[in-house]
């Protein structure tokens, strides 16, 4: 089975090494993690794409720092407009327009018994944004949305991983970036050698 790996940043991957599998450090964000989840796909044409990194978690959200899960949908949460009421995701617009009005995306490539927890997450550009309603939401990134988008687009089997560091709350310093980093290094290990049986 041929895996790539996409890791936002040089940190997430420090930890990771396996002969056997192509790691990418695709850049922080959804713009760059468009192109370079694009460029994997057409350059290293994997069975299945992994995009592994850290996350924020919500105050509500079932889990705790240093936990490790798999993401079983995604929000481009800024994606939209502010009106009078508030903030409007584009999907839910009623914009005299012909475009694509895409919300939730969900990922249908989740390994049966694969032992981590399920979470919602939003992708955003602008960490931590206030406006973003997180009611139905766990957790936070700035690249699985983008993520996929492109894979779904172009049909690539495709998971995203994510350790928990901190809580989504203004002013709270409290990130445990190398516990999580160690977590979802491990993590990632155990979801390999899971899909190579």
């Amino acid at each position: 089975m041929k895996i790539t790996v996409l890791f936002p940043t040089k940190t997430e991957a420090s930890l990771f090494h396996d002969d056997d599998v192509t790691c990418i450090v695709s850049g922080v964000g959804l713009t760059a993690t468009a192109v370079a989840t694009l460029r994997a796909i057409q350059q290293q044409q994997p069975d299945v794409l992994i995009l592994a990194g850290i996350a924020g978690m919500y105050p509500h959200a079932p889990f705790k720092i240093g936990d490790v899960v798999l993401v079983e949908s995604e929000v481009e949460g800024d994606l939209g407009f502010f009106t009078p009421a508030g903030f409007v995701h584009l999907a839910h617009l009623p914009l005299d327009m012909d475009f694509e009005r895409r919300h939730i995306l969900h990922c249908l490539h989740l390994p049966q018994k694969a032992g981590f927890p399920l979470a919602r997450s939003t992708s955003l550009n602008a960490a931590m944004a206030p406006f973003i309603a997180t009611g139905e939401l766990d957790i936070e990134n700035m690249e699985g949305a983008a993520f996929f988008h492109v894979c779904q687009q172009e049909n690539q089997r495709f998971i995203e991983l994510r350790a928990i560091s901190n809580l989504v709350q203004i002013g709270d310093d409290q990130w445990d970036m190398q516990g999580s980093v160690r977590a979802m290094t491990a993590g990632l290990h155990q979801l390999i050698a899971l899909l190579r049986k």
